[in-house]
């Protein structure tokens, strides 16, 4: 991620399994994102519900990744035939 770009939270998750496909979605788009969280290696799951797992992208991929989230498409270059 470029050092000039701020992180921002996109979403929360209470479950890690979500967060990890939130970001393979991301990823598979070419969004870099990263997860913030720390249940302790699964052993103490509940802490998520105090703090919840957060997925940070660019600034510059917010709204992409939003819209990719939301089950949408983001806008991209226009094809040419």
């Amino acid at each position: 991620m470029a050092e000039e770009d701020g992180l921002f939270i996109i979403r929360t998750f209470a479950r890690d399994t979500d967060a990890r496909l939130a970001e393979a979605v991301l990823d598979a788009n070419g969004i870099d994102s990263i997860i913030v969280g720390d249940n302790a290696a699964g052993w103490l799951t509940y802490f998520n519900a105090l703090h919840p797992i957060r997925l940070a992208v660019k600034e510059s991929d917010v709204e992409a990744a939003i819209v990719l989230l939301d089950g949408g498409t983001p806008a991209g270059p226009p094809e040419t035939q």
